[in-house]
């Protein structure tokens, strides 16, 4: 029986990192390594082609996000760090799940109704996928899911999933719980202050940090992010006053004080200018050395597939095992 509790988190490689990504999440995976937790973090490339991606942008994407974990602080001595599409056991995990996932559990979830509104075409996988994302996570008995609220549904159906193979085929899996990451990481989009800073904003948005921006690219989106007619420099739950808001949520995040001593900062200061400038500051000095451990990264392939290697390998002695414990309770031979 385990007797430290897993983690399991996994990210797409769907393009460049950006300030959201780190502070919601990437920089909590860094913090809670060596605390007593085994922690995998999955590059989950097979999820990325649920909509068909250039094949060689999918590599240049895949190689990039791993260079950007490491350079961001996950280190494959303490935490499993892997891709994927490397593990076969997550594909074939897929398929013997399926065949105990009820349909029209997949045919409810929000995310498919809603991308199946907006595309034209649609794939089997991208139906199919929650069972996928089930199949990485109870594989690896996690106990522990770290997720955004959207994603909580996903685990909910993972929980489901793995209920129903023991049902059926005895005990198995651990049921993995979600695990609601701090609010206070969420990180808007600098333009547009009621949404989330996400890759699915185009490139020219403007309000999007990306972790590979040059520090005079970083100021200068900074400078220009939306805020409001007012000048105090105050929390507030005023939709009017969101893009402070995300400002100071950013600086709060970043230095780690309470919100009475972020507004102690900046006690007195009148008009947003010192605001942006402070954080601009900040931000620079998170993000200008992950950059340059990334093109350290980036600059030696071989060393970076080394790094891979010995994750998959871990995750390959438990998820393998795991499979053919699947298969013998299922009766293939």
């Amino acid at each position: 029986m385990m007797s430290e509790i897993r983690v399991f988190s996994g990210i797409q490689p769907s393009g460049d990192m950006h300030l959201g990504n780190y502070l919601g999440a990437v920089r909590q995976w860094v913090e809670n390594q060596g605390k007593g937790k085994q922690n995998f973090y999955c590059i989950v490339d097979l999820h990325a082609h649920t909509i068909l991606r250039d094949s060689q942008e999918l590599r240049d994407n895949t190689r990039s996000l791993a260079a950007m974990l490491f350079a961001c602080g996950l280190d494959p001595n303490i935490s499993t760090i892997f891709i994927q599409s490397q593990v076969r056991a997550h594909a074939e995990a897929c398929w013997l799940l399926n065949c105990v996932t009820p349909l029209g559990w997949l045919e409810r979830m929000t995310q498919y109704k809603d991308k199946k509104d907006k595309l034209n075409s649609i794939s089997a996988a991208l139906l199919d996928y929650p069972v996928l994302q089930a199949g990485d996570i109870i594989l690896y008995d996690a106990n522990e899911v770290p997720i955004g609220e959207d994603q909580k549904q996903h685990v909910e159906l993972s929980r489901d999933i793995a209920q129903r193979f023991n049902n059926l085929f005895g005990e198995t899996f651990v049921l993995p719980e979600p695990i609601v990451l701090d609010i206070g990481a969420r990180v808007m989009n600098l333009s547009n202050p009621l949404s989330k800073m996400s890759k699915s904003f185009q490139e020219n948005d403007g309000g999007v940090v990306g972790l590979l921006d040059s520090d005079a690219e970083i100021i200068k989106t900074i400078k220009r992010a939306v805020t409001d007619s007012g000048n105090e420099i105050k929390f507030s739950a005023d939709k009017d006053k969101a893009g402070v808001n995300n400002l100071l949520g950013i600086y709060k995040v970043i230095t780690g004080k309470s919100v009475e001593n972020v507004e102690k900062d900046f006690e007195g200061t009148k008009g947003y200018g010192v605001l942006k400038e402070k954080v601009g500051e900040i931000v620079v000095d998170t993000i200008s050395p992950i950059r340059a451990k990334y093109q350290e990264f980036m600059s030696d392939p071989s060393e970076l597939d080394r790094l891979l290697e010995i994750g998959a390998e871990n995750a390959r002695s438990i998820s393998e095992p795991k499979v053919m414990e699947m298969k013998n309770k299922m009766g293939f031979i």
